[in-house]
Formats: structure tokens, C-alpha cells, sequence
């Protein structure tokens, strides 16, 4: 079912949404929405449903019950067209998840020349406009294995960019490099939100869902606890169980 949506609604509206896999329910009832523009950041321990959310959101994973419309498409109708779906919601992932045996300029220009089917040397030229925007001038030509980690995942981010999608999706994208190359991530994602991105990320960097979040919602088992704008959230969490998690990590 698809309504006309229009900016003054939710461009992300997550409802009573439950997940299983098996007999493990891993999302029990989660709602909220997403405003266009807006960085929403959902934090809490392992385990506790964050990533899955964001999988259900991108049509990755299947939901058991409630709803999921992005720009008022139900994203678990059965005639929904899925990469109509990516195409207005990009995702990054942990793991970068790069073609090995292309390059840089190669990834970011794959999913518009095949998926997209846009000619080449127009994708060319918003592939190389990307790689700037990353800070990755100069290495267009490499392959991932000559880049560090920090420098993949900013790939990675240009290549979800090139489908000018709107809306990004950030799955811990920072959980697996060294401190010195999270920097590096963080100011790619913080210029993409202050240019107007709607993002939403799972994070476990505090400080900088602090800085750069509208609103933070701490999940725990598959729960939202709490959730609030970062400087009512950070400093004054009435669920015990989201001060319990804050006192371990900040």
C-alpha cells in the first residue's frame, strides 16, 4: 500500500514491529518514527535488536508483525519492489563488504551502471565527485586490500551514496576499525547529516551520537527503554537499566 507522502510526515514509521528468528524473539514490540533530516541513534548492549532493526527497515530481514513504511510504502508488502526500496535507502555495514577484485571508482560505479542502468561516464563522473566527498582523492584506482579499513568503509559510504538514496542507514560502521581511522568515518557521516541526510545508526561511539544526534533510543532485549533528545538522554536517563549501560561506557 502506498500513500502520497509528504515531507511533514515521518519518512521512516516503525510500528509495534516483532521479530523472531526461531524461537529468540529479538525485537518485541519496537516503535518509532524518523523525520526527514533527522539523525536518529540507537544505542544499547549486544544483542539487544539494534542491527536487526536496521535490517527490517532496508527489507534485508523479514518482520513477524507490526509495520515498517518508508515514505509511506509498507516495506513488508509482499508486492513491494525491493530495490526500489535500496534505492531510496542506502546501508552501510560493519564489514565493508567491497568487491576485492575492483577498485575504489569501480565499487562506488557498480550498483548505478548495472542496477540503476545509468550511463557509464555520468556514474563515472558522480563516482569520482564521491570519492572527493570522502577525502579518498587518489585512490580511486586502488583496491581494497591497499586500503585501511577506515578508507574502505568511507568507500563504502560513497558507494551507498551513489544511489542517491534518502535515506542512510549505518550499522556500527565503526565497530571494527582501529581508534585512529574511527575519526575519519565519523566526519564523513557528521558532514553527510549536517548537509541534511536523514540518517540512522546503530552506534557504540557515545560521544558522538551526543554530538551529532536529534534523538537516542537505548534498546535492551529487543525493547526501546528510553529515548530522548542527546541532552536530556546523557544526562538525565530515568530507566535504571539505560543508566546501568551509560555508567559501563561513558
Amino acid at each position: 500500500m502506498t500513500t502520497a507522502w509528504t515531507p511533514d510526515q515521518p519518512i521512516v514509521s516503525i510500528k509495534d514491529v516483532h521479530k523472531s528468528f526461531g524461537p529468540i524473539e529479538v525485537l518485541k514490540g519496537v516503535s518509532l518514527d524518523v523525520r526527514k533530516g533527522e539523525v536518529i541513534c540507537i544505542i544499547g548492549p549486544s544483542g539487544s535488536g539494534k542491527s536487526t532493526l536496521l535490517r527490517c527497515i532496508n527489507a534485508l530481514v523479514p518482520i513477524n508483525q507490526g509495520s515498517i513504511k518508508v515514505e509511506g510504502q509498507e516495506v513488508h508488502d509482499p508486492a513491494l519492489d525491493k530495490l526500489e526500496l535500496r534505492k531510496k535507502v542506502g546501508m552501510v555495514f560493519q564489514s565493508y563488504n567491497l568487491f576485492p577484485h575492483k577498485t575504489a571508482l569501480e565499487n562506488v560505479m557498480m550498483a548505478p551502471v548495472h542496477v540503476l542502468k545509468r550511463p557509464k561516464e555520468e556514474v563515472e563522473a558522480q563516482a569520482r565527485r564521491l570519492i572527493k566527498k570522502v577525502r579518498l582523492e587518489g585512490k580511486e584506482d586502488a583496491y581494497p586490500g591497499e586500503l585501511s579499513g577506515g578508507q574502505q568503509q568511507r568507500v563504502a559510504i560513497a558507494r551507498s551514496l551513489a544511489m542517491n538514496p534518502d535515506i542512510m542507514l549505518f550499522d556500527e560502521v565503526t565497530a571494527a576499525l582501529d581508534p585512529e581511522t574511527v575519526k575519519e568515518v565519523l566526519v564523513t557521516i557528521r558532514e553527510l547529516a549536517e548537509e541534511g541526510m536523514t540518517c540512522v545508526l546503530v552506534t557504540h561511539e557515545m560521544g558522538f551520537a551526543r554530538e551529532i544526534g536529534d534523538h537516542i533510543y537505548f534498546t535492551d532485549r529487543g525493547i526501546i527503554v528510553e529515548h530522548g533528545p542527546p541532552a536530556t538522554f546523557f544526562t538525565s536517563a530515568s530507566d535504571p537499566r539505560t543508566r546501568a549501560f551509560l555508567s559501563q561506557i561513558l
